[in-house]
């Protein structure tokens, strides 16, 4: 495997490690209770919304156009943001979400929408 892809898979490793032990400060998002807009995800504080505007959308293992596939949305899909990271740019930008839609993967930030940018991982 190709050191650039051993050091992305450790980063995407090391940030779900950080995640997992640290806890998330409190983000005034779409869906947390305290902005009083409530939301059907439970007014989890820790994510952001966002919406997919490709037409499909693959999600993968590491913030590179080169990581594995882990899995796909589609167009208008409200996807949970859990933070940010700077990765391979795609069409200008660098910037990839951590997505947290029952596995974890990320998804570039070029395909996908926010009201406010999510926290950096």
């Amino acid at each position: 495997m190709a050191l650039r892809s051993r050091l992305a898979i450790s980063l995407a490793a090391g940030t779900l490690a950080v995640a997992a032990v640290a806890t998330p400060a409190v983000a005034d998002d779409e869906w947390g209770s305290q902005s009083g807009r409530g939301g059907d995800h439970g007014g989890d504080q820790r994510f952001t919304r966002g919406v997919v505007t490709a037409s499909t959308l693959l999600l993968r293992s590491a913030p590179n156009r080169g990581s594995q596939v882990i899995r796909t949305a589609r167009q208008g899909d409200v996807v949970r943001i859990f933070c940010q990271t700077v990765g391979q740019s795609v069409q200008g930008n660098n910037r990839w979400y951590l997505l947290a839609d029952g596995t974890w993967a990320w998804g570039s930030a070029r395909y996908i929408t926010t009201k406010r940018p999510p926290r950096w991982c």
